[in-house]
């Protein structure tokens, strides 16, 4: 199977290259503009295979996007370039329009001229997969409601409701044109590679340091977390399992509090890390609250049911299992981070086409 998979060098894609390209075999175009948060050094160990291709291309850009297709010829797209960050859409939302509306809509337009050139059987075996997210749906505010396929939308985020958008935009094509298309939304990832202006890494990479672990208010915002190589391995079931037109939700079922994952990981640190910076007994004295951001949901949680009952996911890891391997992995991978922080990571950019 070929598979153009753009966004492949952001945290989610390359958890999705890293699988299809060691585990499924299958050939992989990587498309990705390379803003802050692409790293190449995420793919190093899949980067010699002779299935990996990469091109540096915005999904913004009609001709790269005509040229990907044309020259991959790929069986299926597994979209998932996107700004993604909440804080920075609230700063400047106008790339986070450009992106993941403007390059959502440009990217369909490429997949349909090539779809529609393409023989009756490799048009129908033809699959677009738009990756999206649980913060469309807004908040939930009873303890017991789950976000489901049906939920309407109702984003909060200049980031939620770009993504919202482009969800719309990716049902208009397959209602309008026919283009076959299947689209998942997740909830909150975490795992090996994140970049770490999120929550998970920040706080890990801040204890390491000494340096203050900020909780946005009390902490009480609740997220269901989602280990990242489950959700690869959920993302490759849909792309070659699911039913075109179909949504598909993808859940860690590990509902928690901010404020209890990060005194997980200062548990976990206190066990790991003998030597503790600043003189600390414990990596919890270095939580600090402060003013929550605007328009901030209260709490997100997924009914991943329906992937389970008709394609057979369900995540292999508890919440307990992989933050642990979480950290343990900044722990044994201070190299990747440390390059990311001082920005060194950039200039391996130059001369990757591949």
């Amino acid at each position: 199977m070929k598979i153009l998979v753009t966004g492949g060098a952001g945290f989610i894609g390359s958890a999705v290259v890293r699988h299809l390209i060691n585990d499924i075999q299958a050939t992989v175009l990587v498309v990705d503009s390379l803003t802050y948060a692409g790293n190449l050094e995420s793919l190093a160990a899949v980067s010699q295979s002779p299935r990996y291709h990469f091109i540096q291309a915005d999904i913004c850009d009609a001709a790269a996007m005509k040229r990907a297709f044309t020259e991959f010829q790929p069986d299926a797209v597994m979209h998932l370039a996107a700004e993604s960050h909440v804080d920075r859409s609230i700063d400047g939302p106008a790339a986070f329009i450009e992106t993941n509306i403007v390059g959502t809509y440009t990217l369909l337009e490429a997949a349909r001229a090539y779809w529609s050139s393409l023989s009756s059987e490799k048009k129908s075996a033809f699959r677009f997969h738009h990756i999206s997210t649980d913060e469309v749906y807004g908040d939930l505010h009873g303890t017991d409601d789950l976000f489901v396929e049906t939920t309407p939308y109702a984003p909060s985020s200049p980031y939620s409701a770009s993504k919202a958008s482009s969800d719309h935009l990716v049902r208009a094509w397959h209602r309008t044109y026919g283009l076959p298309v299947i689209i998942t939304n997740c909830s909150n990832n975490y795992g090996p590679y994140h970049f770490p202006e999120k929550l998970i890494p920040l706080v890990i990479l801040n204890a390491l340091a000494g340096k203050p672990l900020p909780v946005y208010g009390e902490g009480l915002q609740i997220r269901d977390w989602l280990y990242v190589e489950d959700h690869a391995r959920a993302l490759y079931k849909v792309v070659s399992e699911g039913v075109v037109g179909e949504t598909y939700n993808i859940g860690g079922h590990n509902e928690r509090k901010n404020i209890e994952v990060v005194k997980t990981i200062c548990t976990i640190l206190d066990e790991l890390i003998a030597d503790k910076p600043n003189g600390i007994t414990h990596f919890a004295e270095l939580i600090t609250h402060v003013t929550d951001r605007p328009g901030h949901d209260m709490r997100y949680a997924i009914d991943a049911g329906k992937i389970a009952r008709e394609l057979g996911w369900k995540p292999q890891e508890t919440f307990e299992t992989g933050i642990r391997k979480t950290v343990e992995w900044y722990l044994n991978n201070s190299e990747w981070w440390q390059r990311v922080q001082s920005g060194a990571y950039v200039g391996e950019r130059l001369g990757l086409n591949k």
